[in-house]
Order: C-alpha cells, then structure tokens, then sequence
C-alpha cells in the first residue's frame, strides 16, 4: 500500500483537478512493489486490461493505491489494482488548509493488468518445476 498526498503540482485541469495518468502512475510503482517482494526483481508491466476513473482527485487529496498478485504464473504476474481517496481538502476558500478524513475511503480508480520477469530475473519463490 502507498499512500501519498496529491499536490497541486500533480493538477492538470481546471479547478485543480487530477490527471488520471496520475493513478497510473500509482499502480505502476505498487506493481514495482509486488514484483520485488514475489521475484526479488522489479520486472516490466507488459499491459492494463482495465483502467476505470470512478471518482475525481484534486490537489491536496491523500490516496491510497494498493495491488495483488491475483495469479503467478512461469514469467507472467497478473494483478489487479485500487485507489481509494482517504482525506479530502473542504475547498473553502475562507479555510484554505481545512481538510477532512474521507469515511469510509473513496473508490476513485481502479484497473488490472499483467507484468513479466523473466526466469533469469527472478531471485525469490523460484518454482520447482522450473
């Protein structure tokens, strides 16, 4: 799990909002995450099946991505991926810094997708039948 506060650096459009290629961001480096914890290697994410923006993100948000390996096979990691927004700002203007605890988390984007390390990449869980 990765959290992180969104600032207004990562907006792209108006009224301060979020570009979704931001997410994608966020699922690439939890994808990185999962592979060095089950190969020992950060490996390569070969392609999304699925990527859904559910709800907007603005700057000052705090996210949480989180990822599963939902099948291993020889080379190939199939994961699935979430993100849920977890404080939001209030965006009144009369209190620039008031925020609030998002309860239960937000859904806002979700997606799947497979990586690859290759055999010779692969340092932990090396499987017995090769």
């Amino acid at each position: 799990m990765l959290r992180v506060r969104l600032s207004s650096a990562d907006a792209h459009y108006a009224g301060n909002l979020v570009d979704g290629a931001r997410m994608m961001q966020l699922f690439g480096d939890v994808a990185t995450e999962l592979l060095i914890r089950h190969d020992g290697d950060e490996g390569l994410f070969c392609a999304y099946d699925r990527v859904t923006f559910l709800a907007p993100v603005y700057g000052g948000d705090y996210v949480e991505a989180t990822g599963r390996i939902v099948h291993s096979g020889r080379t190939s990691r199939r994961m699935e991926f979430q993100v849920h927004k977890v404080v939001t700002s209030l965006g009144d203007p009369a209190q620039p810094s008031a925020a609030c605890v998002v309860a239960p988390p937000q859904l806002v984007a979700e997606a799947s997708g497979t990586c690859v390390v290759p055999l010779e990449k692969q340092r932990l869980n090396k499987r017995e039948d090769g």
